[in-house]
């Protein structure tokens, strides 16, 4: 079965691989960079990203000495910048204990910060042909359908079997690959079910197998094998697929109840002074570090209340000025509208997020949140978190000026 359907998978991306521009390339570098940013993102949404990061960014060490500002306005909309900022470490740690050219090995590739065994076996395979295996959401969708396991893939044994699976079936691309020379490659194939120590010798026209094998599992779950209604009809593994054949597909992979979605509300404040505007950048340490925002709370999501604090008023204007990292509070303010400016509705994982940008005024003169004054061109220059990054865009489009009242 194995052998089979790595015939057809190899067949079927030949014919059917989309053109995305990191499949045009060798270069371990651009494809590590579109592995980090493919992580939790969706293709069209990285295209021109990548493009992007590729023509500020185009080697190695301009990612180690790029500016952290500069890789986060690079960065900007894709979200978990933690993947940029471990990025630019592995690229240091490369210039520092490579000599600045991307290591082939395995386990060097999976000593670098930020990468796990996907991404390593991801490079590995694509860029240098290596027979690693690879496990994502896609290649579990479609082991699992393809080999008829009904056991939840996050529990060990089952995640086990389908690294096992992977395993096998990137080795099996190996062994059928044409050697430059044009002769079969001969390997030991103590796996499959085949008697240990019988040689393989099997003629195929794909070079590049190992990569292209990879590339297939993962663009057949993104395009065939989907999560919902798969088109089994255009799957090249149709007449291998054990869940086909009982009519389970929409039940694997079996990942039990999805968590139910969490409603959270926002106010942000949008504070003119003189054709500036006042924001504030996050601390290191707290999600979305590092990127500008207006000021904020978090309310109650349900009644609309602020949320207040334990700590007596005196005590948290005190705390504030002792600390960088401490929240606005809704004393702070009085808004100058009966409307919000703008109302931004905003997804992360399964977090339902709403966020209603008020104009406001400090109520003090003298409150001390830390933060700066910036006109509109500055703000643009930052990189903003995604929500705070659509009121910005409001702001942009007023009538020249017009406050946005």
């Amino acid at each position: 079965m194995q052998r089979l359907l790595v015939d057809s998978l190899l067949s079927w991306f030949s014919a059917n691989a989309r053109d995305l521009p990191w499949r045009r390339t060798r270069d371990p570098y651009a494809i590590w960079v579109s592995e980090i940013m493919l992580q939790q993102t969706q293709v069209k949404t990285v295209i021109p990203y990548w493009q992007h990061w590729m023509r500020e960014l185009p080697t190695i060490q301009s990612a180690a000495k790029a500016s952290p500002a500069k890789l986060h306005k690079l960065w900007e909309g894709l979200g978990y910048y933690p993947r940029v900022r471990n990025l630019q470490k592995a690229a240091q740690q490369i210039v520092t204990h490579h000599r600045g050219k991307f290591p082939e090995q395995f386990d060097d590739i999976l000593a670098l910060p930020g990468i796990g065994h996907y991404t390593a076996g991801a490079i590995c395979s694509i860029a240098f042909n290596q027979p690693k295996p690879i496990l994502d959401g896609n290649v579990i969708r479609v082991l699992t359908r393809i080999f008829g396991i009904a056991t939840d893939p996050r529990e060990k044994q089952t995640n086990a079997q389908l690294w096992q699976l992977a395993g096998e079936l990137v080795e099996m691309a190996s062994i059928q690959e044409v050697s430059a020379s044009g002769k079969a490659r001969p390997r030991l194939l103590p796996l499959l079910g085949e008697r240990a120590g019988v040689r393989a010798v099997v003629q195929h026209k794909t070079k590049n197998a190992c990569s292209r094998l990879n590339q297939a599992l993962m663009e057949l779950g993104a395009l065939i094998c989907t999560p919902r209604s798969p088109q089994c009809n255009l799957c090249p593994a149709i007449t291998l697929c054990i869940a086909r054949k009982k009519n389970m597909q929409e039940l694997l992979p079996n990942l039990g109840k999805r968590k139910t979605a969490t409603a959270h509300r926002f106010i942000a404040f949008i504070v003119e002074r003189n054709a500036k505007f006042f924001a504030r950048q996050r601390p290191s340490g707290l999600v979305n570090a590092h990127l500008w925002e207006f000021p904020n709370l978090e309310t109650d999501a349900n009644e609309g209340k602020a949320r207040q604090p334990s700590a007596r008023r005196s005590n948290i204007r005190e705390s504030r000025r002792a600390r960088s990292d401490a929240p606005c509070h809704p004393e702070d303010f009085h808004t100058t509208s009966s409307k919000p400016f703008c109302i931004i509705k905003h997804s992360i994982t399964r977090y339902r997020i709403t966020l209603e940008a008020w104009r406001a005024e400090f109520a003090e003169p003298r409150i001390m949140i830390p933060g700066r004054w910036l006109t509109l061109g500055q703000l643009h220059q930052l990189a903003f978190t995604s929500a705070h990054k659509k009121i910005l865009a409001r702001l942009s489009v007023l009538p020249e000026g017009r406050s946005p009242r």
